[in-house]
């Protein structure tokens, strides 16, 4: 049934750390686009060229590979390429495509793959208007630094950001920083030979309009102009900062050139009007051999047009850079945008949400600091009293299942108690021979009550039935009781409001390092809480290691109920709902064996997570009962929904932010942040441990076990909310215990 039960849960598990893993994508995905990710900021400058060659330095702007060899062709006079950078931008794109279609000239846009990525409408207008699109990278590093793998991932994933966004691919290139090809030095020229090997076109550019130095708009126009009639590959930048001087210049850039005589095209189709001119010149040289041969003129060995070798490329439609996308490529590029498109959504709100979720979380330890010491205060000044002593006999009832390395100091541990009590052991079907033990340590005021396992809600109420007195401690079949501790637990009934009281539970097996960290928790974590809650009237837990009940207030909320796994949360709201109070006795202490290892805690705490979210969502009509006994819905409910559940599940996500600020962003300033809450998380300890009177040492731990011990708690929440929302079933489970914690001694206590 157990490796059933382990089956179903594994799904769960897997789940659970799958959408921790998709949002640590998303993120990831999300600072790669915004270049925060693996980004490298280095840019070469006054590299040495002494290994270009003259030719290559005074190349034209278009190299094209053909055949394994690079051809450069220049602008054909009295002609413009409009070339734009390091867009798409959504402030200033746009702008840029309305002036050109304006004034009905096309444009060559290199995109930055990430920019595409993130606004593909504007990839798909550029496109849908008629202009060219090229690859201006993905992350706009400068290439000369980068790998030949690092290279051809560059160059894939903007193609598949293009792809994606507008149904294209293109072979035209430019890497970022570029300019003329009089800037070639040795180590770009090396990106430039294997950019060709892929089958691209690389475009330089012979005139720069300046734009991104915002030198003024006429000064702008003036610097884009061409001389003596020439034609140029002219930069622009329609992103990469403030644009406004461009997109003022451009108008006036485009009616000055047109009423030069200027035609404006693109890369392709400057490639075109060449190859055209380049024909037309063949087609005269044809001609005159043709004549020359007639006459008997023509030279030996000279070909004729048929034979000469004419580029097929020679219409504007053949000569296109940009061709439909089709397979694979158009499919991962869509998928991209898709994924591009939740993460730019994700990131936002789960930012915006985390920063509520963390000053919520700094206001609570603030909260407790106060609320907790104004308890303290409040229950140690000598002129405090609950009333009259109690010094009626009580019932214990200890549930047991398979405890027999525990059940004997458990029940010692209370024959030495000074309060006089009944002890009820009821035996939930071992097989161990729990009852046996009990019985034949011959104690006469302890009686055991065996019945069929079903489970601790049925043992405990089995154990009231029995009870003989109106007041019942119930405890764990693990845990020790200090000589003192039944008395200081039930004192409280002295006030007649009170239904319900909460002991301190102690962590006895704290030796090893998961017991330390354990430890930390029930001293900050549980008692912390217990003591702002009962300030505050609304403590959602008793916990089954100590608690006490009238008898009567438990019969009269229908007993231990089995709809949860936590019955003792369950109990208590129904005791709030029931108009009862429930407080905190922080002196009645308790020593209990908590897990010792991390199977065994995942175990434990999975069922208190999961057993507390059922316990709220049965008990959610709090939420809407009137008067005192409607506090626990007004203020509980909130308070445990908010900081039990909600915070814990997104506070994974507050590590993985600080990791990846620490790695991409600014290491010293998230370093300082994260140090920063772990000592506020250290006062506060160091405070619980101040009022519980526990030796400092043990928040020694403290770092080690934010860094691991917590991720795991997170885990065990999520994978316990995946269940809620899934549903699921899980039964009383048995963890395995070696009675090392034992009877305590007056004033000293277990484990110490």
């Amino acid at each position: 049934m157990r490796g059933r039960a382990a089956a179903l849960q594994r799904p769960r598990t897997l789940l659970a750390l799958t959408l921790l893993l998709a949002l640590t994508c998303a993120l990831l995905l999300d600072g790669y686009v915004r270049g925060e990710v693996f980004n490298d900021k280095r840019v070469r400058d006054g590299a040495a060229y002494d290994q270009v060659s003259e030719s290559t330095l005074e190349s034209g702007p278009i190299w094209t590979s053909r055949n394994g060899k690079v051809q450069d062709e220049s602008v054909p006079d009295k002609t413009i390429v409009l070339t734009f950078d390091d867009g798409p931008n959504p402030e200033y794109t746009a702008k840029v495509l309305d002036i050109l279609e304006e004034n009905d000239v096309p444009g060559t846009f290199f995109l930055v793959g990430s920019m595409a990525a993130r606004y593909p409408d504007l990839v798909e207008q550029t496109v849908d208007q008629g202009n060219e699109v090229g690859i201006h990278s993905f992350s706009h590093v400068d290439l000369s630094y980068q790998s030949y793998a690092r290279l051809k991932r560059e160059l894939k994933q903007t193609q598949l950001a293009i792809a994606g966004a507008a149904g294209v691919t293109t072979t035209l290139f430019r890497a970022p920083y570029s300019s003329e090809t009089d800037a070639i030095d040795n180590y770009s020229l090396g990106v430039y030979k294997k950019v060709a090997k892929l089958g691209y076109t690389s475009v330089f550019i012979d005139t720069d309009s300046d734009d991104w130095k915002q030198p003024g708009v006429e000064s702008i126009v003036k610097t884009a102009t061409p001389k003596s009639g020439k034609g140029a590959s002219v930069l622009f930048h329609d992103a990469g900062g403030d644009r406004d001087q461009t997109l003022k210049a451009l108008p006036k850039y485009i009616k000055k050139m047109k009423a030069k005589g200027y035609t404006f095209t693109t890369v392709s189709g400057a490639q075109a009007m060449n190859q055209q001119a380049q024909a037309k010149t063949r087609a005269k040289a044809d001609a005159a051999a043709a004549g020359a041969e007639a006459a008997g003129d023509r030279p030996n060995g000279t070909p004729s047009a048929r034979e000469q070798d004419l580029d097929p490329t020679s219409t504007a439609a053949e000569q296109s850079a940009m061709h439909r996308a089709t397979g694979s490529t158009l499919y991962v590029g869509k998928s991209l945008i898709v994924a591009t498109a939740i993460a730019e959504w994700t990131m936002p709100v789960l930012s915006g949400f985390l920063a509520v979720v963390g000053v919520a979380v700094l206001a609570r330890f603030l909260l407790m600091l106060i609320v907790a010491r104004r308890h303290y205060r409040q229950r140690n000044r000598p002129s405090f009293s609950w009333g009259p002593p109690i010094t009626r006999p009580v019932s214990v009832i200890v549930p047991a299942y398979n405890e027999k390395e525990c059940i004997a100091n458990t029940v010692n541990s209370l024959m030495v108690g000074t309060h006089p009590i009944e002890v009820i052991v009821v035996d939930d079907g071992s097989s161990d021979g729990t009852a046996d033990i009990v019985e034949s340590l011959g104690h006469p005021n302890v009686r055991v009550v065996r019945q069929e396992n079903a489970g601790k809600s049925a043992a405990l109420n089995n154990g009231v039935r029995h009870a003989r007195y109106d007041l019942v401690v119930m405890m764990d079949g693990d845990t020790v009781f200090e000589p003192d501790t039944v008395a200081k637990l039930v004192q409280p009934f002295a006030d007649p409001e009170v239904g319900a009281v909460s002991g301190n539970a102690k962590v006895g097996n704290r030796g090893t390092l998961i017991g330390a960290w354990q430890h930390i928790e029930y001293v900050m974590g549980f008692n912390l809480d217990r003591r702002m809650y009962d300030t505050l009237r609304c403590m959602p837990t008793i916990p089954g290691a100590i608690g006490a009940f009238r008898r009567d207030a438990v019969l009269g909320a229908g007993g231990m109920s089995e709809d949860t796994l936590a019955e003792d949360t369950d109990i208590t709201i129904a005791m709030h709902r029931a108009g009862w109070r429930v407080v905190y006795e922080e002196h009645a202490r308790a020593w209990t064996e908590a897990p010792g290892s991390f199977k065994q805690l995942w175990s434990q705490r999975y069922r208190w997570s999961y057993g507390t979210m059922q316990a709220l969502w049965k008990h959610r009509k709090s939420l809407t009962d009137k008067g005192p006994s409607g506090r626990f819905g007004r203020v509980g409910m909130p308070l445990v929904v908010l900081f039990q559940i909600v915070t814990p599940v997104f506070a994974p996500l507050i590590d993985v932010f600080t990791v990846y600020s620490m790695m991409f962003v600014d290491f010293k300033a998230s370093l300082l942040a994260w140090l920063a809450v772990l000592g506020i998380q250290l006062a506060c300890a160091a405070y619980a441990f101040r009022l519980d009177k526990e030796k400092y040492r043990y928040l020694l731990m403290l770092p080690l076990q934010q860094l691991a011990y917590r991720q795991m708690m997170y885990l065990v929440l999520i994978q316990s909310c995946v269940t809620a929302l899934t549903g699921g079933r899980l039964r009383w489970q048995k963890l395995k215990r070696t009675g090392e914690v034992g009877t305590p001694t007056a004033g000293t206590g277990a484990g110490r």
